[in-house]
């Protein structure tokens, strides 16, 4: 039995469809959701989205949101989620790069919990890139 899919962006439907599984970056770990799952809701961290069809397997870089559960249906918002060909490589390995360095620094205006989520956007869309 399949689930339906639906990835909302504020300017677009990225995807509705039906898989056989999917695997969220939750807030306290990544986890899976098959048909008949328990409903719930819970927060996106920035990571890897991957879904299951048949023998296919789609790996998507999300960065924050939501996602609900019920009936068979998985509900994700968010604001950015960027499949590999919509990746600028480059950019995303300048991000991290500065990222590291202001999480290295000592200054203290730096807003680490910021420089952190932005190395874990950069991390996911390089994962993305490199399979």
């Amino acid at each position: 039995m399949s689930i339906r899919v639906k990835i909302i962006q504020p300017v677009k439907i990225k995807t509705d469809g039906y898989f056989d599984h999917v695997i969220i970056p939750g807030c306290e770990g990544d986890f899976g959701v098959s048909s008949e799952h328990t409903p719930f809701i819970t927060k996106i961290r920035p990571g890897i989205l991957t879904l299951y069809k048949d023998n296919t397997t789609s790996k998507l870089a999300i960065h924050d949101g939501f996602v609900t559960v019920e009936n068979n249906q998985v509900w994700i918002l968010c604001d950015t989620i960027e499949e590999e060909e919509e990746i600028d490589a480059e950019r995303a390995q300048a991000a991290r790069k500065r990222a590291e360095n202001r999480l290295k620094s000592t200054e203290t205006n730096i807003d680490f919990r910021r420089a952190e989520a932005a190395l874990h956007r950069a991390i996911a869309r390089l994962t993305i890139i490199k399979g």
